[in-house]
Parts: C-alpha cells; structure tokens; sequence
C-alpha cells in the first residue's frame, strides 16, 4: 500500500485578475475549495478507492454554484441547461461518459455508473437516454427548474444583448473581442468569442462568478489512480453543443502505467489536441517528467490550437502539477499526510 495518497481539484481556468476579485469573494472560494479538498481527503483517509474520491470531490463542485457544473451551470441558447461529464479509472481503463443532460442533480454519479455498468460496454450516453440510464441506476434526478440561478440566467441574457450569436467561453474573456472578432470576420453563424461584459450585479462574465470546468484527480493508498471531469458548457451555447469534458483523452483520462488528468479551458482546442492523453502519452513513450510534459501540452502544444486553459494531474509516484496559460485557475490538493488544504487562485 502507498503512503503517497493524494486530491487535485479544480474549478476551472481563466481570466481571474486579482484586482477585479473582492475580499469577500476571495474568501468564500478559497472556503470552498478548502472544504471539498477535505471532503475528499477524507475519503482517501478512510481507505476509499482514487475512483469514489474523484466522485466525491466533483460532487461537491457541481453542488456549489460558484463553479459552472451541476447546480452552477450556465445556460445554452434556448435558456437551457445542458452538462458533460466523464470520469475513468486507471487501474482497469473503464470509462464513463454523459452529455447533454438536463434533469442529472450530479452528472458525475451518472457517469460513475455508467463505467460500473455491464462490464463497461457502454462508455457514453446523451441526452435522454443518458438520463433514463441514470434514474435506472438510481441517481437522483431532479426538475430543470433545480439549476436555475439568476446571475447565470442573467448572464445569458447579457450575453445575448452584447455577443448576438456568440457563445461566451465561460472561463475567459477580454474586454474587447467582440468588436474585434466582428471585424475579422463578417459571418453570422454561431462563434465562439471570449468577452467581458458586465452582468449588473458587479460581476464581468470573465471573472469571478463563471469558471469553466470543474475536476479532479486523485491516487489511493492502493496506488491506483483515478480522474473525473464535468461542466455545464458555455454561456449562450448553441444547445446541442459538446466540448472536451466528456471526452475520454481530451478532457478526461486516467492510466496507473501514467497518470491521472483532468483538463479545463477552450473545449475544442482541447478535443483537438487530445489534451488529456497527449500528457499520458509523454510519459509512456518518453523520459518526460510529468512537469516537464505538462508544461509542453498546457504552454506549446496548446496554443498551436487556439487553445487556453490548464490541467490538473498526478502519476503514479504521487507527483502532481496544474499548469495554466491564463490569468489564474481555481485549483488545490491535499496529501492525506497534510492537515490543511492548499488552494490557490491566481498565477502567482
């Protein structure tokens, strides 16, 4: 068995300025991300799989709307909610995926079955037969009207108002890019575009109330390793819409040989780059440590695609990174031999 038990979450990547964040903010994330560190420790702590570690953690993320998963999820065009998640586990290489879905409480338990189910045959379902397989399986299932929130809805609202048909990356944003994209390219389809825009309530899109996708990555005393990763996508997405989160080897991937990965950022630069296995890969086929491998896919490779956003992950020794191209991502771990979380917010 392995002392080297660890929890790495995340709660998404982005522009985080410091300047923008109050204190009061600052403190109840910081909060919340202490207590699901230490929810999830405690699993570790009481002999608990990698597996039902990295589920307790991304449930308690989508259970807190200050992260764009389960209860904070932001809206699609038709001002609808629609969330991803995906989860595997390294021992076996069983994966579980669901997408799309709408009446899941906690789209991380249903995935979770899923990969449990008839020896895995089924990797992933969406939309309603995502969610009748999950109220099958007995995982709570909840009314749409469960995910509303108003600063969420309002942000679409906003976002429809200022972005016309643009999809506003949740966990970005720069003050200026719609004019600039608008006169790049004169096309009316459904872009994604990274803006600023303020939602009346002191809280601009790309800062401190919307962060893209939330994670985790874990290993056990048993040394196995383990990842899951869910969102609710991007705000004013066209409904339909998946990106990386679900998708075993973009957003998600686990692998005892290697590592654990959990991604979030610009879902289709993810998909693209196969973000999550390309981290993998580089320690099975190279000499790579897992910093220096994290560090070519998050700050070289990545942006060959367009791609921002970060990481999280852990190998099989217990070394873990969460590299990030952005402004700062919301992250943190807890060896089962430290008393107290570690989380952090911005770049330094």
């Amino acid at each position: 068995m392995s002392n080297k038990s660890i929890i790495v979450i995340h709660g998404g990547a982005g522009t985080i300025n410091q300047s923008s964040m109050t204190n009061e903010k600052e403190k109840e994330i910081r909060h919340s991300l202490s207590k699901i560190l230490l929810g999830a420790k405690a699993v570790l702590e009481n002999g608990g799989t990698a597996i039902e570690a990295v589920t307790e953690a991304v449930r308690l993320l989508e259970d807190d709307e200050i992260y764009n998963a389960g209860k904070g999820s932001v809206f699609t065009d038709k001002f609808t909610n629609e969330m991803d998640a995906s989860i595997m586990d390294g021992k076996t290489l069983k994966a579980g995926s669901v997408c799309g879905v709408a009446t899941i409480k906690n789209p991380i338990k249903a995935a979770k079955a899923l990969m449990e189910y008839n020896n895995n045959q089924t990797v992933m379902l969406s939309g309603e037969p995502a969610q009748n397989f999950a109220k099958s399986q007995g995982v709570e299932i909840v009314d749409p009207s469960y995910f509303y929130t108003a600063h969420r809805y309002n942000q679409c609202v906003l976002a429809k108002e200022k972005a016309a048909n643009k999809a506003i990356l949740d966990h970005d944003g720069e003050n200026n890019q719609i004019k600039q994209k608008q006169e790049e390219s004169n096309v009316s389809t459904t872009t994604t575009v990274s803006v600023s825009i303020s939602n009346g309530d002191g809280y601009p899109l790309d800062n401190n109330k919307k962060h893209g996708t939330v994670g985790a990555v874990a290993l056990d005393q048993y040394g196995n390793l383990a990842s899951a990763t869910s969102t609710g996508g991007m705000t004013n997405k066209k409904s339909g819409r998946i990106g990386d989160s679900p998708i075993i080897g973009a957003g998600c991937y686990s692998n005892n040989n290697t590592c654990a990965v959990s991604t979030t950022g610009t879902g289709e630069s993810f998909i693209r780059a196969v973000v999550a296995y390309d981290l993998s890969a580089m320690l099975e086929y190279t000499q790579m440590s897992l910093e220096e491998a994290g560090n070519k896919v998050i700050h070289t490779k990545l942006p060959l695609v367009d791609g921002d956003g970060g990481l999280i992950a852990v190998d099989k020794n217990g070394n873990f990174i969460m590299p990030f191209n952005t402004e700062g991502m919301y992250r943190g771990y807890m060896k089962v031999t430290d008393i107290e979380p570690n989380v952090f917010i911005y770049k330094n």
